[in-house]
């Protein structure tokens, strides 16, 4: 997530670089074959270009406010589970009670410790890449990682559970294929055990069972969202939409700006170049900020910060275990957190 007020443009022209570099040949080309062959069939009407550009500017628009909407309703889901780790380390607290203190301190940290190893490891799960991701398949997204480290591909999950969980249950919880569900399946076992020794009443078990439900619940959201791509045929057709009027868009300026050779000479067929360049621009970049957008959970500049927003939940529940030796909160990296 880029915290700034915008984007710099020494970062997003590099950014978007390739896609000046494709307009620019596109429409050097066929204004040198218009201007020194004479080429004039070249001059293509106005009308074709600017219909095939609205319908372009309203399938862009529905893809940037679809994959808003993927990113928003992620922020919504993370924002669920801050609330409900607040609210579950307030319940084992006061829900989980024995009259060996050291003993209830004891479960106390090692069942909010177990619940830190469960946003670990759901926050890896959703760092994986899939196939239809882009940060690491596009070349302008890869270059752009110089700006930025994604923390869960800089360390393992394995040496990230080490603090939350003993050897055995570590091991245990690696050799599982979905390390997040199965780590609130030992929370759940857990409170079974300590309902039955009477550490835990009935009500509360049960309130703290419906409280892991909820966790399952935004667990599985995360889930469909990361493991769902934006539908391929939109995504298809935008890619399909845009390339078309990026090319003809030169030959329809070329056709504009003939009709201006009487008055101004046949240099200003030249001006096709920079207006096909920035508005070609304008559609382009449209295209790949949506593609940006669409996978908030892959790692890129604007996703969604869940590797801060875990660190920020385990500072709350630590202060509220009484430790005063807290983690540091995540530092930018010009201006990106993540």
């Amino acid at each position: 997530m880029n915290i700034s007020s915008h984007y710099k443009l020494l970062h997003f022209i590099p950014w978007t670089r390739t896609k000046i570099y494709r307009m620019l040949l596109l429409s050097v080309v066929p204004t040198a074959l218009f201007y020194f062959l004479d080429i004039k069939w070249l001059a293509i009407p106005w009308v074709p270009v600017a219909l095939l550009g609205t319908a372009t500017a309203f399938i862009s628009g529905f893809k940037n406010t679809q994959t808003y909407n993927r990113s928003w309703e992620a922020r919504q889901i993370y924002g669920a589970i801050i609330n409900s780790s607040r609210a579950f380390g307030i319940m084992v607290k006061d829900f989980i009670r024995s009259e060996d203190k050291t003993l209830e301190k004891q479960l106390h940290q090692e069942i909010i410790y177990r619940h830190f190893a469960w946003l670990t490891a759901l926050r890896f799960q959703l760092r994986e890449t899939k196939s239809w991701e882009n940060v690491k398949t596009k070349s302008y997204n890869r270059e752009y990682l110089n700006y930025y480290k994604v923390p869960e591909w800089e360390s393992s999950l394995d040496e990230e559970l080490k603090p939350f969980l003993n050897e055995e249950e570590r091991q245990y919880i690696l050799s599982t294929k979905n390390r997040a569900t199965q780590i609130i399946v030992q929370q759940s076992s857990i409170f079974k055990k300590l309902n039955e020794t009477g550490v835990i009443s009935d009500y509360n078990y049960v309130a703290l069972e419906n409280q892991l439900k909820d966790l399952y619940d935004q667990q599985g959201k995360c889930e469909r969202i990361k493991n769902f791509p934006y539908p391929r045929q939109f995504s298809s057709i935008n890619i399909y939409f845009t390339n078309l009027f990026c090319i003809l868009l030169p030959f329809g300026f070329i056709g504009e700006f003939s009709k201006m050779i009487k008055d101004f000479g046949e240099n200003i067929v030249w001006l096709t170049i920079p207006f096909s360049i920035i508005l070609g621009w304008v559609f382009l970049v449209l295209e790949q900020i949506g593609e940006s957008t669409e996978n908030p959970f892959e790692g890129s500049a604007n996703d969604i910060p869940i590797t801060q927003i875990s660190r920020n939940i385990e500072i709350d529940l630590r202060e509220m275990l009484g430790e005063k030796d807290l983690p540091p909160a995540i530092a930018t990296q010009n201006n990106i957190v993540l």
